[in-house]
């Protein structure tokens, strides 16, 4: 990680907008995406407690993934269409790899998701980390394509390389990378992870 060009970005974030994501921009900014509805939502529909019902969890994804606005437009309809037409067993192997991802082997429920997900194509970061980055906003990460991509290059994180294809060895190490920039600034620039990688986009975008 390239320390210097952090510390410059949160000098440049922070005289652009005083207080952060507290600052009443970044205010109506954080409305926009609603993340503690959405993420209120996550914590309520994928507590432990809920998976003994598995039509309940499909059900739960597809209201949770229309919800966010961190996925695209695009992506929403095709996800939509391939959970609702899920056979028995395939709904209730996918609903156990998101209780393990949420709640057990995360390893385990990541590449179980990975593996229902490629049988149509849908295996997306953005499909595979929308889940947790709502229901642990503070500790998980959402990764979006080119935003990873440009942070990686930016920030010259060393040892991450970004391939399409979703590994939970990259999703780990780039979380560690993520949790360990945001212990070198300000706590103003992460009331939780996604407007954390907000603050780094915009940074790099020249605000």
């Amino acid at each position: 990680m390239n320390l210097e060009k952090l510390k410059q970005a949160e000098r440049n974030f922070l005289q652009r907008y005083p207080g952060g994501f507290n600052h009443p921009e970044m205010l109506e900014i954080s409305k926009k995406h609603k993340l503690e509805k959405i993420s209120s939502m996550a914590k309520e529909r994928f507590r432990i407690e809920q998976f003994s019902n598995s039509q309940h969890i499909i059900e739960s994804m597809i209201k949770l993934v229309n919800s966010s606005s961190m996925v695209s437009l695009f992506e929403k309809p095709k996800f939509r269409d391939f959970a609702n037409q899920l056979d028995k067993d395939r709904k209730n192997l996918i609903a156990h790899g998101v209780k393990e991802l949420l709640h057990g082997n995360e390893e385990s429920g990541f590449n179980i998701l990975i593996d229902m997900l490629k049988e149509d194509k849908l295996a997306k970061w953005t499909l595979l980390t929308v889940i947790p980055a709502y229901y642990s906003p503070q500790k998980e990460i959402f990764v979006k394509p080119t935003t990873t991509k440009n942070i990686i290059k930016y920030f010259e994180l060393e040892d991450l390389i970004y391939k399409p294809l979703p590994t939970y060895n990259f999703y780990k190490q780039y979380r560690d990378e993520i949790n360990n920039m945001k212990k070198n600034v300000s706590d103003l620039l992460s009331p939780n992870n996604a407007a954390f990688s907000g603050f780094l986009m915009m940074v790099m975008e020249g605000l």
